[in-house]
This record gives structure tokens, C-alpha cells and sequence, in this order.
């Protein structure tokens, strides 16, 4: 089965490299990758064309494309519709894959085809230090509250798009969220017991908290049909944490 793994990037030549590398050394004999630049102005699009030969020598299908976009979404969409594989994977630019990740997803993917999302463990880290790791079994009770699993590391059935639509561009950080609030409650899910992936902490999410509880509060409420006041309180709950976390950091 064609696993396909989409990775959107922006002037991000000092991840990139760590980024494919962990594509490029995977063991899965059946891969697609797919890199959607966003019209980089640094180096990024000179090092995405250096792996073109290795890639070829592998016999990995390497597909990218380099053009202006409307944000991450945007690019990510783009991906979606130039890919062919069956099950589609979202990494980011300053993410990487472990060594036999895509084994182990194929493997899980094999035995659950007709599921709609297929995900692991994931350590969040920075720089040097662990800071994270994401681990929780899917459950709609908690999935409608927050965003719980790391959409980094996660396997995505086509057919979900094809029911669902793709992301949405008027969200800029909690689309992924949003696309998979989408089915409610009958989302099929299920958690593979491995990490598999490294997420940098830094992403757009951590940078902009404001914009991601907004953004939050609006897939909860509009999309998962989440009680109003529910949607409040998680919000004002969720800024208050935020804010104590900010005063002990700076009298620590």
C-alpha cells in the first residue's frame, strides 16, 4: 500500500535537511513523498533539489512544487491533491521521523484499511531536551474538548478527505483540529503503542497561543458542536494555565 507523507515548508533550510533525511531513510518499500514550498526566499529550494537522485536511487516517488500560498492549509491541500497514496501523513519542516516509523504504520494500516486515522506516540522536543510526549487514546469525550493526539506522526485514510473535504485555509493553526471534528464522534482511530516521530516545539501553535485558542474555540463550538459555555470555560481555562505558566517562568 502507497503511504504518502506531504511536508509544507517556508524558509526552513535549517530543519529541512533533518526532515527529509528521515523520509529518505525509512525501510517501507511503498512510499510517496510530496513537498509543498511556499515560495522560500532562503536555501530551502536548493536542498530540496539536492535529494532528487537519492530519492530516485531509492526508488521513493519525490514530488515538490515551490509557489505562493495562502498558508500552511493551503500548501497542505495542495499536497493532498498531487499525491496518489491511499494513506497520507502530514510532517513538518522542522519534524522528523523515526527509524522504521513508516514499517510500523504500514503494518497497522494493513490490518485497520477501513479506519479513517491511524496515529502514534509523538516526543515533542527543544533542542537538546525532551520537553513532552503525546500519548493518549482517542475518545470523543476528550477529542471534543481539545486537541489531544499530535497531528504529526498520524495517517490519514483518502477516503476521509473525500467525505470530508480537505482543510480549511481561513484557519491558520488549528485546521487540523478542525478537519478531524468533522466526523464527530464516529471518527475511527486508533493509537499505534510506538513513537514514531520528533516534533520540534516552536511550531506556529506554540508561537501564536492567542490566535490557537481562538482558532480552538471556533472549530469546538462551529465544528464539534461543542456546548457554548463548554467552549468558554475551556478557553478561559486554558488562558489562565498559560498565563501562570508565563509568571513562574519568569520569577523562576
Amino acid at each position: 500500500m502507497l503511504l504518502t507523507v506531504v511536508t509544507a515548508t517556508y524558509n526552513s533550510e535549517k530543519t529541512i535537511k533533518d526532515t527529509i533525511e528521515s523520509v529518505l531513510s525509512q525501510n517501507y518499500p511503498n512510499i510517496e513523498y510530496v513537498i509543498v514550498d511556499g515560495s522560500s526566499d532562503d536555501s530551502t529550494i536548493d536542498i530540496v533539489k539536492s535529494y532528487e537522485d537519492r530519492f530516485k536511487k531509492k526508488g521513493i516517488s519525490y514530488k515538490w512544487i515551490s509557489e505562493k500560498d495562502k498558508g500552511i492549509y493551503d500548501a497542505l491541500n495542495k499536497g493532498i491533491e498531487i499525491s496518489s497514496g491511499k494513506w497520507i501523513s502530514f510532517l513538518g519542516s522542522d519534524d522528523y521521523y523515526l527509524e522504521g516509523a513508516l514499517e510500523v504504520y504500514g503494518k497497522e494500516i494493513a490490518k485497520r484499511p477501513d479506519y479513517d486515522l491511524i496515529y502514534s506516540k509523538v516526543q515533542i522536543f527543544q533542542g537538546s531536551k525532551d520537553l513532552k510526549l503525546v500519548d493518549r487514546e482517542w475518545s470523543w469525550k476528550i477529542f471534543k474538548r481539545r486537541m489531544d493526539i499530535a497531528h504529526v506522526g498520524a495517517f490519514h485514510n483518502r477516503d476521509y478527505f473525500i467525505i470530508h473535504g480537505n482543510f480549511l485555509t481561513s484557519y491558520k493553526i488549528a485546521g487540523d483540529y478542525e478537519l478531524l471534528l468533522r466526523s464527530n464522534k464516529h471518527l475511527k482511530a486508533f493509537q499505534i503503542n510506538t513513537v514514531t516521530a520528533r516534533m520540534n516545539y516552536g511550531g506556529v501553535s506554540n508561537q501564536n497561543i492567542i490566535k490557537s485558542l481562538n482558532e480552538t474555540f471556533r472549530a469546538k463550538y462551529e465544528t464539534g458542536k461543542t456546548p457554548l459555555l463548554l467552549c468558554i470555560w475551556d478557553y478561559l481555562y486554558s488562558y489562565t494555565i498559560i498565563k501562570l505558566k508565563k509568571i513562574i517562568y519568569s520569577i523562576s
